[in-house]
């Protein structure tokens, strides 16, 4: 299973991706939604995205949960194990 830095490496590729916001810029203290602008129609794309690299399943009711990229992190991390 991934670490939790290449979970953080792999979620900040995908955002990066999906919203142009910099790799440098997606730390797990940063909310998704206030310190990174990120919507809810890129936050969808970013958790599919997110499934599909980690293989790993987020819920519809979790990615409501999903606050800051910690929380991701984390989610992702004890989804996989």
């Amino acid at each position: 299973m991934a670490s939790k830095e290449e979970i953080l490496a792999g979620l900040a590729e995908i955002v990066n991706e999906e919203t142009g916001v910099e790799q440098s810029d997606v730390q797990l203290d940063k909310s998704f939604t206030e310190d990174l602008d990120i919507d809810s129609i890129s936050m969808m794309t970013i958790v599919v995205n997110a499934e599909e690299k980690f293989d790993v399943t987020i819920p519809d009711e979790e990615v409501k949960n999903l606050k800051t990229v910690g929380d991701a992190v984390d989610f992702i991390e004890n989804a996989g194990k």
